[in-house]
């Protein structure tokens, strides 16, 4: 008897799940895309990674490479370049973590303020509309604009009496200017996400506030920046995870000969090693040792900020 009913509910349960399915089609057609995206253009091409365990050459395939176990790995950790390319990594990726990341959420404390709505519409596209940008449009405005002979900052020194400064020639300039343009390129975007947060709080904590006396400051310390603390939680989380990954083209286009010394970061050795000298073991090697330093990051941050505040991606 109690067999009988197990598999009664069993199937039940059953027939209501694909109930469900069938009421809402239109939402798992939808959902199919971005898994069908994922599983080919990500899933799949892991089967790849087992080339940086591999002498791999074209010709014998994957399979067909000999087995060479964590030789890249150490290859690349006995390198004489291994300290360098690692710290303008880790040093540039730290930069941009606590000078980028906290600017978007003052940009929008401060519009959420703005009662203007139009003065406040014009500020959002104007900082918005820089993300629009493609990087290779980016780079060429900085050079251009930071040309020694022709460009307009370097006009303005020499009007101030200064002497002309070859910036994209320089070392020390390179991370400056790469986080300069990061920040202005997408705190507009990340505003957004922050803005959308700040709207979501229940208006009447910013009417009583008022009523008890609160100003701006004390408002945004005791009910806004509370609100969007799961937002920022997140976000933070998705940023020490994306920590390593810094973008492959800005800092490609932005390499010289002379500034290399800096501005080599692992994504451009991943890339010179792999397609200019077509080391593909080696190269799969770094990416991957890249790959995991990340997601090692990912897992303690976010189980560290689920100790603390209940907030965590999974």
């Amino acid at each position: 008897m109690a067999l009988a009913k197990e598999r009664y509910l069993s199937t039940k349960k059953k027939t209501n799940k694909w109930i469900q399915i069938r009421a809402n089609w239109e939402l798992y057609v939808l959902i199919a895309f971005p898994v069908a995206y994922f599983f080919i253009f990500r899933y799949m091409p892991m089967y790849g990674v087992q080339i940086a365990f591999k002498d791999f050459t074209p010709s014998q395939g994957i399979w067909g490479s000999e087995w060479v176990g964590f030789e890249h790995f150490q290859r690349f950790f006995d390198s004489y370049n291994f300290e360098q390319v690692l710290k303008n990594t880790v040093f540039l990726s730290l930069l941009l973590l606590l000078i980028a990341f906290p600017i978007p959420i003052i940009i929008a404390l401060m519009l959420n303020q703005v009662a203007q709505f139009r003065i406040k519409r014009f500020i959002q596209t104007a900082i918005y509309a820089p993300y629009f940008i493609s990087t290779v449009v980016l780079v060429g405005m900085v050079y251009v604009f930071l040309s020694p002979n022709s460009g307009l900052v370097n006009h303005i020194i020499v009007a101030f009496g200064g002497d002309p400064i070859l910036f994209m020639a320089k070392s020390e300039w390179f991370r400056p200017l790469y986080i300069f343009t990061d920040v202005w390129q997408n705190t507009g975007f990340a505003s957004v996400i922050y803005l959308a947060a700040l709207a979501g709080i229940d208006p009447h904590l910013h009417e009583a506030a008022v009523v008890d006396g609160a100003n701006k400051w004390q408002r945004i310390r005791h009910i806004d920046l509370p609100g969007i603390a799961p937002t920022i939680t997140i976000l933070f989380i998705l940023a020490i995870g994306n920590l390593m990954n810094i973008g492959f083209e800005k800092a490609f286009l932005m390499q010289t000969d002379i500034n290399v010394d800096t501005s080599e970061i692992i994504p451009t050795y991943v890339y010179k090693m792999g397609i200019q000298r077509a080391e593909y073991s080696f190269s799969a090697a770094v990416g991957l040792f890249n790959a995991l330093v990340n997601l090692v990051l990912l897992i303690v941050v976010n189980r560290t900020v689920k100790r603390l505040n209940g907030t965590s991606l999974f």
